[in-house]
């Protein structure tokens, strides 16, 4: 769902010159070549492969074939601190009012039993690419636009390319370890795992990062799972990169119950020492992102946390990971979520958020935890 995930490209199509085939929509039954900026097609009467070439003037083509697709020509470029060319992918669900045929999405996260997928990746050796497999949520039940969260599986990443945001931990799902990384493109909220090396081929229980979203605190039961989508991002080259196989499974019925809430709030921790507060922050010319974590330095379990403080004049939260971060004029509170409110002692806490700013970047200087003051760590 690239189109306008971080910028809509409104351009003409260049003609094609040596390739003619382009495919609009309908069914490929023969491998058929789409050239066509947007141009789409249907395989197994189940599928939909996008061609998707948003972020660029320059020709792309995939060849589609019963079970995937293969990029042929790829003659954009882009800078690698910036957004890829393309994000071509077959996808099952959504996708811009263009919706595979039969499919049961959008479907409430609450209602879903199981949702599963398969996957086989072919990669080549030059050019600059991730292979990407993403998740679409929104609050509404949205067939067309860009929706409000998007999970991004890397399968595989060449070149100097990071996903969005920063790191915020690890995961572990599917028997695999990934590195979880947060951040906004302007557009939606983006929550990535990124494998730690290049996966070729997987069978994937996407019910599982799903609720590991939502137990950060970044999607309720109460949102819509809307589309999932396999493809590759290049930003130079790809030539010969292909979905080979791909197959997508969600399942209604289901009862997928939340975390459960945490313990009530205990007294909060007394006198200046007891809670430590480390901030960590990355800043730019008109943008920040902070880290903070929150240590008990004291001997009583804090069970449910409220971090109170002020941030300098210029900078405004616009969104936040692992705790529900409010804003008013310079005081901001952040809550604990269902997952992280209990804190033993010389336990840890963290959470993040990532801003605007207008100015000289500084950080916050004081700090209270439920209402006691904490030391700087």
């Amino acid at each position: 769902m690239r189109r306008t995930l971080r910028a809509i490209v409104a351009v003409g199509l260049a003609a094609a010159g040596s390739i003619v085939t382009v495919a609009l929509g309908g069914s490929a039954s023969a491998d058929t070549q789409i050239c066509e900026q947007y141009g789409s097609t249907v395989i197994q009467n189940r599928y939909v492969v996008q061609n998707n070439r948003w972020g660029t003037t320059a020709q792309q083509c995939i060849n589609v074939t019963n079970n995937g697709f293969e990029i042929i020509t790829q003659n954009g470029s882009s800078p690698t601190n910036g957004a890829p060319t393309a994000y071509p992918s077959v996808f099952f669900g959504c996708h811009y009012t263009n919706c595979s045929p039969g499919t049961n999405l959008p479907i409430q996260v609450s209602q879903i039993s199981s949702a599963t997928s398969s996957i086989n990746y072919r990669y080549v050796s030059n050019g600059t690419y991730n292979a990407s497999y993403d998740i679409w949520l929104d609050p509404s039940p949205k067939r067309d636009g860009v929706n409000q969260m998007e999970i991004m599986i890397w399968f595989n990443r060449q070149g100097p390319i990071q996903p969005i945001g920063s790191p915020v931990g690890n995961a572990n799902i599917d028997g695999r370890n990934w590195e979880v990384w947060r951040g906004s493109n302007g557009s939606n909220n983006v929550i990535s795992y990124v494998a730690p090396s290049a996966i070729s081929s997987a069978n994937l229980n996407l019910l599982a990062f799903i609720n590991d979203t939502r137990n950060r605190g970044a999607i309720t039961n109460s949102w819509y799972l809307t589309s999932i989508q396999a493809g590759f991002e290049p930003w130079q080259g790809g030539v010969g990169l292909a979905v080979t196989n791909f197959s997508a499974a969600v399942n209604g019925g289901g009862n997928n119950p939340p975390p459960s809430n945490p313990p009530p709030t205990t007294p909060p921790p007394s006198g200046s020492g007891s809670c430590a507060v480390k901030y960590t922050a990355n800043s730019w010319n008109n943008g920040f992102t902070a880290d903070v974590q929150i240590t008990n330095t004291g001997s009583s379990t804090i069970n449910g946390w409220t971090l109170a403080y002020s941030l300098p004049s210029g900078q405004q939260v616009t969104n936040s990971w692992n705790a529900t971060v409010s804003q008013s004029g310079s005081s901001v509170t952040a809550r604990n979520v269902g997952y992280n409110g209990t804190i033993s002692p010389g336990g840890s806490a963290s959470f993040g958020y990532q801003g605007t700013l207008n100015g000289s970047y500084a950080n916050p200087t004081a700090f209270t935890l439920n209402g006691a003051a904490c030391s700087r760590s």
